[in-house]
């Protein structure tokens, strides 16, 4: 080869290096962009503005509240595991004759599985909503005296109940929220407005503990599946009618 060809050579390499170098600066230029917007939104929301999102919310959702029925901490526990992949309707349609058959702890324990997975049919996955529902009502006689215990840790030591569940109970069965139950609607409400660019639930309620003050976490956690059930629907969000669309990223860039 030519010393003529070997510069050349050269040459080009140096070009396609430069041009790599130049792609890689683009990239990581746009991503603190964006990194930026979305920190400065965060920010923003996290003063006095969260407040008057907590206010619109409420004032559109006077009267949201738990839809599942329930009259002790552990018939809202099998609620809460009948409800996994299943309407609250249809959960509150099932749970009457169940509660009727199985007045306690012991009662669920004790019940033929066959006959309970029978019960539970319509709700879904009632094959393994019925073993856990046995199984915890069993660890809650061996291991906490019978009593549904009033803590996360030991929620979630239950079988059946992961920390989304952990948190419903203790609202719910104990007026004591310790967190945020991210479920579909937490997750997309939190996502759209901007409040978590997360997508595991355990993160997007990190992102939201930092946000909301606890005094408003039992308030949250109806009003964000309210809101999701009724405006911010997950295949066709009603954006034009969305009482926190002022604060929302999405309908902002959509309005772009």
């Amino acid at each position: 080869m030519s010393r003529e060809n070997q510069q050349l050579d050269k040459y080009s390499f140096l070009v396609f290096y430069i041009i790599i170098i130049i792609l890689l600066l683009f990239i990581i230029w746009a991503y603190i962009i964006y990194l930026s917007e979305v920190l400065h939104y965060m920010k923003k929301l996290k003063t006095d503005e969260i407040i008057k999102l907590i206010e619109d919310l409420k004032q559109a959702y006077p009267d949201a509240t738990c839809s599942l029925d329930f009259k002790t901490p552990f018939q809202m526990v099998v609620a809460v595991m009948l409800s996994a992949q299943c309407t609250d309707e249809r959960v509150n349609k099932t749970t009457p004759a169940l509660f009727e058959r199985c007045k306690t702890v012991q009662d669920f324990a004790d019940i033929d599985i066959k006959e309970l997975e029978q019960i539970i049919h319509p709700c879904g996955f009632y094959k393994n909503k019925a073993k856990n529902i046995k199984l915890c009502a069993k660890q809650i006689l061996d291991n906490f005296n019978g009593k549904v215990p009033n803590n996360m840790e030991d929620l979630q030591s239950l079988a059946g109940v992961g920390r989304k569940s952990a948190n419903v109970v203790m609202l719910e069965a104990f007026n004591n929220p310790q967190g945020i139950a991210v479920d579909t609607h937490a997750k997309r409400i939190s996502n759209l407005i901007g409040l978590s660019d997360e997508s595991d639930p355990v993160k997007i309620e990190q992102d939201l503990l930092k946000i909301f003050p606890k005094e408003s976490l039992k308030d949250i956690n109806h009003l964000f599946v309210w809101h999701g059930r009724n405006t911010c629907i997950a295949r066709k969000p009603n954006c034009e009618n969305c009482c926190v669309k002022n604060f929302c990223k999405h309908y902002k860039k959509s309005k772009k």
